[in-house]
């Protein structure tokens, strides 16, 4: 195909700071960018060259929206299939609708997964009490609950401890939880030794590139501490290098995606959760490699030749949740710190408004990472 020339537009649902940064990534190679989201003044807004302030299910504004840009992405996975299948009949969309529906949903996300030979936790699909109690007899305690759709940073989970499972109570939690939870999963608790993801980013001509496994430190189900790169045998990060690039190429993903996984205490691999879009354990990449996660989501769903993901610097990035960020006077003294934040204007618990990121040097002495 025919890359997307610089000085195009490119359209990008969602407006959060994903989508700010992917926009300043494409401003350095001559690209605009057109946010659609339905909030006013939103991060990726305030950077970009216009705005759509519509819902997502405005088929007017959705059409608009299609006329204006050369190429669209996203930069979250909650936002309702049937509009981006509206407009992928319009415009290139880059992942595809199939891979934002796949996604999205644990039951086919996990079913997919599977289907391709990737280990994910035991689970089983839930759509009221009596299968829950099924499940619960089949795969044991604890397990854990979870919303088949809209989950995010722990929302629409319920945990499922021996003594406290009763199905009908845990399904009207569950219900409670999420507005609309109709299905979900319950996955066997797994014992794992630390949480790490891989990124890998796929050009329309089937070339990748993928950037080393990091480690992810969670507080209260919000990634809190990324750290590049994972400390974990360089087997199996390796192997989970491949696996992410075996779930891009079975997708046949334009663009990016992040596969997040947990690493067991006799070092097997299973896969947890999908993201198709620049995610939070990649914002290392903005200061410690030569390119950035941002840019190039940029270089790929515009048909661009990928940039390399070396990268020159060990990191530490952590984020800036809620008021954390009124620490940024003491984080801007600091010279080895790299303080990027988002233009939010509130700062509530749970939010996240910003992250630091400090560069070390490379443990291995090494300018590649093959």
């Amino acid at each position: 195909m025919n890359a997307i020339p610089p000085g195009s537009t490119i359209g990008i649902l969602g407006g959060g700071q994903l989508g700010r940064m992917t926009a300043l990534a494409a401003a350095t190679l001559g690209y605009r960018c057109h946010i659609f989201c339905p909030e006013k003044d939103s991060p990726a807004a305030q950077v970009s060259a216009a705005a759509t302030v519509a819902a997502y299910t405005d088929h007017e504004a959705l059409a608009r929206f299609a006329r204006e840009v050369a190429v669209v992405t996203y930069e979250f996975e909650n936002i309702p299939h049937a509009p981006v299948a509206e407009l992928e009949r319009l415009v290139p969309v880059r992942p595809s609708a199939n891979v934002l529906q796949i996604s999205q949903d644990r039951v086919r996300e996990k079913s997919f997964l599977n289907g391709i030979g990737i280990a994910t936790a035991p689970w089983r699909q839930i759509t009221d009490a009596a299968t829950l109690q099924n499940a619960i007899q089949e795969l044991g305690l604890p397990s854990v609950l979870k919303t088949a759709r809209l989950g995010y940073d722990g929302k629409g989970q319920v945990a499922v401890k021996p003594g406290h499972a009763d199905p009908a109570a845990l399904w009207q939690a569950m219900v409670k939880a999420m507005p609309d939870p109709a299905e979900a999963v319950l996955e066997r608790f797994v014992n794992f030794e630390r949480e790490i993801s891989v990124i890998v980013v796929r050009g329309p001509d089937g070339k990748h590139a993928n950037y080393v496994a990091v480690e992810n430190r969670h507080e209260h189900h919000i990634l809190a501490q990324t750290i590049a790169p994972a400390r974990i045998p360089l087997a199996t990060a390796r192997k989970a290098e491949g696996m992410a690039r075996h779930i891009a190429e079975k997708l046949d993903l334009v663009g990016i995606i992040a596969v997040e996984m947990f690493v067991g205490e006799n070092g097997e691999l299973m896969v947890n959760e999908l993201a198709p879009r620049p995610h939070n354990s990649g914002h290392w990449t903005i200061d410690a490699c030569v390119t950035s996660q941002f840019e190039q989501v940029v270089r790929a769903i515009c048909g661009l030749p990928l940039g390399s993901p070396r990268r020159h610097s060990d990191a530490v990035m952590d984020n800036l949740i809620g008021d954390a960020v009124d620490r940024w006077p003491e984080l801007i003294k600091d010279p080895d710190a790299k303080l990027h934040l988002y233009g939010k204007a509130e700062a509530r618990p749970g939010r996240k408004m910003g992250h630091v990121t400090r560069l070390l040097p490379r443990k291995d002495g090494s300018l590649s990472d093959s």
